[in-house]
């Protein structure tokens, strides 16, 4: 008795892509059949391995393979591989469901990538291969069984809102996928991929690297002479026969043992997008070659886009592990550092066993060198790039920044050479970003800080109340807008001699004294002296009546045109680090800051007199607070009680008019 077919509907997620995929967003349709030889390759490997690891699983690897069957009449073409195959949940988790994280950023991009060229690099991007076949088929049919397992599941589609899965007792072990093929159509650069000429061309572009050989019957006509006749008779025609012979499409070259002389720039183009599931073309490749006491190859890639999961926990894997052109394992991290993780490629290292886990890479000396060596290799180039291509390094920078300066807060081998291909904007220029080395060219005579300012947005930063004096004596800030540079900041305390100092920390003092003969700096000093006696009165009230919210009242030199700001402890969280805990769940205790009061503004001047005048008017105090709140509110900061501020607002606001 054959086993109940059932019917089920895909996800809501899973639905709009499919509608999105059929209805041709992608302008190069050719690429599921390099999705589907890909996904074959992934199953051969892991059959490879499993096979190794568990010696009591039955299986026979001595002929694992890829085979493209096609029926032009029927317009048939099954891909299919003797791998590791699925199980029942397998199929529902892997093709029934997107069950991946980024569906609806995924769907965004679509929807804006239509009639793009651009848009066939989501596919990989977004790991959605298998449903890059609705694209050229008007049904998709599964069939696979699970490695070790005795029964086969049968799964099948037309893409339009449901599938159907049913149990097949007598299915061979491994994946085919079954496509009944859309019509030709040349206008919707949709090729007949029933055509033998078609396939071969497509697998010598996309996966002629692929480490196992790719196998399709092909038909030949041959001409068959007659057989030797007796003296006097006349010789038949020759007749002719068809003749099916099984041809293997692919060269299964294994570029990263050759030299880059011997590999064309598209070959290495391709094995990129094979390894890394991606569209784009590199931006750099790497080839190394160790040989010594550990003896190992890599061929590495530096991708022009990042992908969508890049700071997601959950991501596409980065270099993959080989030894001896054997598959080990996908995304091994014990090979290149987290903030790397956008490096793509392959290791295959000579003398690790084959038999290697997680657990054993995290403490092999080897694993540990190779690391080292590809990470200094990988900073190396991108400094290569910054200084011989700096239109490539602005791409890199831009997509890959973010995450290179992650490595400034835990990699403290490598700090210098991360500081040296970091970039940052800065007041210097608005249009372009600036190096530390730059930045420490430009520094004034006497300066001898590196100035920095966190926050937001660019604009926030610009308008905020402490740059003021800096601006106005032309002292460049840069301005770290990127979450992680709250973090790496408090890791660098300073570049070539020169100390990084946030502006919104501790006290500044911009005076400038250099020229200035003994009796005019003393003179400046007894200035400085009488301005703090004569707000004295004021600073101190201030500090009692706003003691629930700051520790201390000063007055500033960092104010041209604000009338107050506040400041941290030079080693206090800053109102960025305070949300970026809280965001995360850990409880911060309030943290007090130093209210800076502008002593040259209207309003300080003014609130001066007042208080002078009549001490205890008890309007002073709302003053203070409406004085407290624009200053949380120049920074970006968010007021504790918003709907208080407002009320006072408004009615101090009323009572002028």
């Amino acid at each position: 008795m054959s086993a109940p077919v059932e019917e089920r509907e895909f996800q809501a997620e899973t639905r709009q892509l499919l509608d999105l995929m059929v209805h041709s967003v992608y302008s190069n349709k050719d690429s599921f059949l390099r999705e589907l030889v890909s996904n074959a390759s992934d199953a051969l490997d892991k059959l490879r391995l499993e096979a190794f690891q568990n010696k009591d699983l039955d299986v026979d690897t001595s002929d694992l393979h890829i085979t493209i069957e096609r029926d032009p009449q029927a317009r048939i073409l099954t891909i299919r591989d003797n791998g590791i195959g699925m199980s029942r949940d397998d199929v529902v988790g892997l093709i029934g469901t997107l069950a991946r994280s980024g569906t609806a950023e995924l769907r965004k991009k679509l929807a804006e990538a239509k009639d793009s060229a651009a848009s066939q690099d989501l596919i990989g991007q977004f790991g959605i291969g298998f449903y890059s076949t609705f694209m050229v088929a008007d049904s998709v049919t599964l069939l696979t069984r699970k490695a070790g397992e005795s029964e086969g599941t049968k799964w099948e589609s037309s893409g339009a809102g449901t599938y159907t899965i049913e149990t097949v007792p007598d299915a061979p072990q491994g994946t085919s996928v079954t496509l009944a093929l859309k019509p030709a159509d040349t206008d919707d650069a949709l090729h007949d991929y029933a055509d033998d000429s078609k396939l071969r061309e497509l697998i010598k572009r996309y996966s002629d690297f692929i480490a196992w050989p790719i196998r399709m019957d092909v038909e030949r006509t041959e001409t068959v002479e007659a057989e030797d006749v007796a003296e006097g008779e006349d010789k038949p025609e020759p007749t002719t026969r068809t003749v099916v012979e099984t041809q293997q499409l692919n060269s299964m070259k294994a570029l990263w043992s050759k030299s880059k002389d011997e590999v064309e720039p598209e070959e290495y183009k391709e094995f990129y997008r094979h390894v890394s599931h991606a569209w784009d073309d590199p931006l750099e490749t790497i080839a190394l070659k160790a040989e010594g006491t550990f003896e190992y190859q890599a061929l590495l890639f530096i991708p022009t886009q990042a992908p969508f999961d890049l700071f997601m926990r959950e991501r596409n894997g980065g270099i993959s592990l080989y030894v001896k052109r054997v598959f080990i394992m996908d995304d091994c991290e014990e090979l290149i550092p987290e903030y790397l993780r956008f490096v793509k490629g392959v290791v295959d290292a000579a003398d690790l066993s084959l038999n290697v886990s997680r657990e054993i890479l995290q403490q092999d000396r080897q694993i540990r060198a190779i690391r080292r060596r590809l990470t200094k290799k990988v900073l190396s180039t991108i400094k290569d790039i910054q200084t011989s291509r700096p239109e490539d390094y602005t791409t890199l920078w831009s997509q890959f920044g973010r995450a290179i300066k992650e490595g400034l807060i835990n990699d403290q081998d490598n700090k210098d050479a991360l500081l040296a291909i970091s970039s940052f904007e800065s007041t210097h220029d608005a249009e372009s970003m600036t190096t530390l080395a730059d930045y420490v060219g430009r520094m004034k005579v006497g300066q001898d800080e590196i100035y920095y300012l966190t926050g937001e947005s660019r604009q926030a930063m610009e308008n905020s109340p402490h740059i003021e004096a800096f601006r106005a004596k032309g002292i460049e800030v840069l301005l770290l807008g990127d979450p992680v540079d709250e973090m790496w900041v408090g890791s660098v305390p300073e570049f070539d001699g020169k100390a990084l100092r946030s502006i919104a920390k501790g006290e500044v003092d911009l005076d400038d004294d250099a020229g200035k003969s003994d009796d005019e700096k003393k003179e400046a000093a007894t200035e400085r002296e009488e301005r703090d006696k004569k707000f004295a009165d004021l600073t101190g009230w201030l500090t009692e009546a706003l003691s629930e919210h700051i520790k201390e009242t000063r007055l500033s030199t960092r104010l041209t045109d604000s009338p107050a700001c506040l400041v941290g402890d030079t080693f206090s969280f800053s109102p960025q680090m305070e949300k970026l805990y809280r965001a995360s769940g850990q409880m911060l205790p309030p943290t007090k800051r130093i209210l800076e009061l502008n002593p040259d503004h209207p309003l300080i001047v003014a609130l001066r007199s007042a208080h002078d005048a009549k001490a205890d008017d008890p309007s002073l105090a709302d003053t203070a607070e409406l004085l407290y709140g624009m200053a949380v509110i120049a920074e970006g900061g968010e007021l504790s009680d918003s709907a208080r501020f407002s009320r006072l607002l408004a009615d101090r606001l009323a009572a002028t008019i």
